[in-house]
């Protein structure tokens, strides 16, 4: 009985996989129009950081270092919320504003005005083409 010579699967070294495994930009002629998704995506952000959201939910839409400091945040606000005794409940915004601009290829920069109860606020964010979708790469709420 003849023997199968043994095949190897390939083998990659550390830098050579993380470029094959890394999200592929996408040009911003492939993406949607980024306005929707500013706007769902602060949304979103809001109801996490009020409770009603699990920040799970948001992680196919952030990169990995956004969705760090979201996780964070979150359990900052979660224990202040704790600590006062008030209970999570969905938050009650208008978003008054989008701007946004695109200062490079498959990037938007964009600053999104949200009115709430008690005052008005910004989220700022960068989002980025890739996959053929948009990511945030950095959020911060102001």
């Amino acid at each position: 009985m003849a023997t199968m010579p043994a095949v190897h699967p390939r083998r990659f070294t550390d830098d050579a996989y993380e470029d094959y495994f890394a999200p592929q930009r996408t040009p911003s002629a492939q993406l949607p129009e980024p306005e929707p998704f500013l706007r769902n995506l602060t949304i979103g952000v809001l109801e996490v950081f009020s409770g009603v959201r699990e920040v799970e939910q948001l992680a196919r839409w952030v990169t990995e270092d956004a969705f760090r400091k979201l996780v964070v945040r979150s359990n900052l606000a979660a224990r202040a919320r704790s600590a006062r005794g008030v209970p999570a409940k969905r938050p009650v915004h208008s978003i008054l504003s989008v701007h946004h601009s695109a200062p490079a290829e498959g990037v938007v920069e964009a600053v999104v005005i949200v009115a709430g109860p008690a005052r008005t606020r910004a989220v700022a964010m960068r989002l980025e083409g890739m996959d053929g979708r948009w990511r945030a790469t950095s959020l911060a709420l102001l």
